[in-house]
């Protein structure tokens, strides 16, 4: 009988050969190739710290561990919760362009759209506390800086107008504690309340102090969103040009007295009461009082994407 002994050195001698020759000859760096994997697969891998964060050009330490470990949380949790990120993706196409020359007017940084996204998604949501909008304003904040919030009318939902309102808030932060980074959290906790944190605790700089829960998150998920949203390809969202929403065109017409039935108003405009509401979601209920003759711009969709079908005719009622 053959001993089958013989045929182990010989198989270990092939195994060495092809193990030479099929190594590829530039070895990928360590980063690179976990890079490339987290990429080209669809695997669960741990990211590679970023070279250089920053908010409002103030920059992130992120050689103190405590900082990269709050950091790492936060992308983590946005990079894995995917369907969340791609929509955020696809919504700051539609409505950062409407952001973004507003903030530019007042001299806010570009970098406060993102607080937007954290704070309502780009939606027009409604918190516990009952903060409404974009820009999650409360009620009181919100008539402070002139928008106006009724039964009918909730100018927290008016982009533009809520924008606006957010920027002056921010500028007063800003000028208050002399540090972006320092406004954007007072936009969580409040001026007050950051005004409270830095006399007790005798800093003013945002990672140094002991804070709640929230709002020790607050500007890390801010940044997180910041850093995934400019470098998507980086953390494996791959999204077309054409999967992306963008603002469907429409005209605006001013009006400046009361409309007493807005179904019939969109009727006369040529659209319906459903658009009429989605592109004006301060209009909150089924009028527009306007006895103190108030000019307001309404935004009607003069878009041919948008398809509107005839109702179906309804059967008369045939009486008994």
């Amino acid at each position: 009988m053959k001993n089958s002994n013989s045929f182990f050195p010989i198989l270990a001698i092939l195994s060495f050969f092809f193990l030479l020759f099929s190594y590829p000859t530039k070895k990928l760096s360590e980063d690179k190739l976990h890079q490339k994997q987290f990429n080209d697969k669809y695997n669960i891998f741990s990211i590679n710290k970023p070279e250089n964060l920053s908010f409002c050009n103030e920059k992130v330490n992120l050689n103190s561990a405590d900082i990269w470990e709050r950091m790492d949380k936060e992308l983590l949790k946005n990079i894995y919760w995917q369907s969340n990120t791609i929509l955020y993706l696809k919504r700051a196409n539609k409505y950062f362009p409407i952001i973004e020359p507003i903030l530019k007017a007042n001299n806010i940084p570009d970098d406060f759209k993102y607080l937007a996204v954290i704070e309502s998604g780009l939606e027009n949501v409604v918190s516990p506390s009952k903060a409404a909008g974009f820009w999650q304003i409360l009620s009181g904040t919100a008539k402070e800086y002139g928008l106006e919030v009724n039964l009918a009318i909730d100018e927290r939902y008016n982009l533009e107008k809520s924008t606006q309102a957010a920027c002056e808030y921010l500028q007063e932060a800003f000028d208050k504690f002399g540090s972006w980074t320092m406004a954007a959290a007072s936009y969580n906790k409040g001026q007050n309340g950051v005004k409270r944190l830095i006399e007790k605790q005798s800093t003013n700089n945002y990672y140094n102090l002991h804070l709640n829960t929230e709002t020790s998150r607050y500007i890390f998920r801010v940044i997180a969103v910041k850093e995934i949203l400019e470098n998507p390809k980086k953390y494996g969202f791959i999204l077309r040009e054409k999967d992306l929403y963008s603002m469907p065109k429409y005209k605006e017409v001013e009006v400046s007295s009361t409309i007493d039935d807005l179904s019939e108003f969109a009727k006369l405009q040529g659209t319906n009461y459903k658009l009429l509401k989605q592109f004006n979601p301060w209009l909150r209920s089924t009028s527009l009082p306007d006895k103190s003759k108030r000019k307001y711009k309404l935004k009607i969709p003069i878009d041919d994407s948008i398809l509107v079908f005839d109702d179906f005719q309804t059967p008369e009622i045939q009486q008994q």
